[in-house]
C-alpha cells in the first residue's frame, strides 16, 4: 500500500504542514484501530485516509483524518494534501469532492498548481475567557470567540503580531481546557508584508502542541479578519517554526482556502490491514 507525506500550504519541501496520505482501493474504510495505529506511527499532525465512492452523486472520495491520538472532525492541510496526491497521481482531476464528517468539501486545482478548498465558514460566538487562559497562553486575550462544533476551538485575539510570535504556552494547562485547541491571532504589523494577519495554533488536547499550519483555523480567521478589515480576500501567515501562508476568500457561509503542496515522501506501507 502506497503512503505519502505531503507538505501542505507551502511551495517548498520542509515548510508548511506535513500530512500523511493513504489512498485506499477498497470501497470502505479499514478498521478504525488500524487507521489510528498508522497515524500514531506517522506521528504527524494528521494522516488522511481516503477511498473512492463509486457512483455516489454527491462526492468522489470519502475522507477521514487522524492525529497521532484521535480522529478529528475537520482538517484543512490534510485535505489539501489528499487533493494534491490525487492530482499528481492521476487518480483525480478537476473538482474533487470529499465526503467527510464536516459534510462535502471540494478541492479545485488552479493553473499554477495551487489548490483551493471550499470549506464551511466557522460560526463565531463570543466566549468568556476560561480561567487561567491568559497565564497558560502567555498573553492577555483581547477577544475570545468559540469557533463552533466542526472545529471546536477558541479563537483568541492578542495585542499584536509580536505577541503572537512570542507566545510560549503552558501546553499541559491548555490541554485541560474544554476546547480542542487555541488559535492565537493578531493583525499583521507591516501592511506591505504580503499578509494581513498572523496566527499560531495550539492543540495539545489532541496530541499536537503546536500545529505548523492549520487550514481549519482559517475557516474562523477568515470571517473574523474580513469583518475587521472590510475585505473578503485576505492572506494569513501562520507563524510557526515551519511557517505557511493561506489565501482566504469569504463567500457567504463558505470560505475558500488556497495553498500549494509538495510531496516529500512516497513509499510503501507493509503493515496492511
Amino acid at each position: 500500500m502506497r503512503i505519502r507525506i505531503v507538505d501542505a500550504f507551502t511551495d517548498r519541501p520542509f515548510g508548511g504542514n506535513p500530512a500523511g496520505v493513504l489512498l485506499l482501493d477498497a470501497v470502505g474504510f479499514p478498521p478504525e484501530q488500524w487507521m489510528r495505529q498508522v497515524a500514531a506511527e506517522m506521528n504527524l499532525s494528521e494522516t488522511a485516509f481516503a477511498h473512492p465512492l463509486a457512483g455516489a452523486p454527491d462526492a468522489d472520495w470519502a475522507l477521514r483524518w487522524f492525529t497521532p491520538v484521535t480522529e478529528v472532525g475537520l482538517c484543512g492541510h490534510a485535505t489539501l494534501a489528499a487533493a494534491h496526491v490525487l492530482r499528481t497521481t492521476g487518480a483525480g482531476a478537476g473538482t474533487i469532492r470529499f465526503r467527510t464528517r464536516a459534510g462535502v468539501l471540494s478541492a479545485d486545482t488552479g493553473g499554477d498548481g495551487s489548490i483551493t478548498l471550499d470549506f464551511p465558514a466557522a460560526p463565531l460566538t463570543p466566549e468568556t475567557a476560561p480561567d487561567g487562559l491568559a497565564e497558560a497562553l502567555g498573553a492577555e486575550p483581547l477577544t475570545v470567540l468559540d469557533t463552533g462544533p466542526d472545529c471546536g476551538d477558541l479563537l483568541v485575539e492578542v495585542a499584536d503580531e509580536a505577541s503572537v510570535r512570542g507566545l510560549r504556552p503552558d501546553f499541559a494547562t491548555l490541554a485541560r481546557l474544554s476546547h480542542r485547541g487555541i488559535i492565537a491571532t493578531a493583525a499583521a504589523q507591516d501592511p506591505d508584508g504580503g499578509y494581513d494577519f498572523v496566527s499560531r495554533g495550539f492543540f495539545p488536547a489532541v496530541g499536537i502542541d503546536e500545529d505548523p499550519v492549520t487550514g481549519s483555523a482559517h475557516t474562523a480567521l477568515a470571517p473574523f479578519w474580513s469583518a475587521r478589515l472590510g475585505r473578503d480576500a485576505l492572506t494569513g501567515l501562520q507563524a510557526s517554526a515551519r511557517s505557511g501562508r493561506v489565501a482566504t476568500r469569504l463567500r457567504g457561509d463558505r470560505v475558500l482556502l488556497t495553498g500549494s503542496a509538495v510531496t516529500v515522501v512516497d513509499g510503501e506501507l507493509h503493515a496492511v490491514p
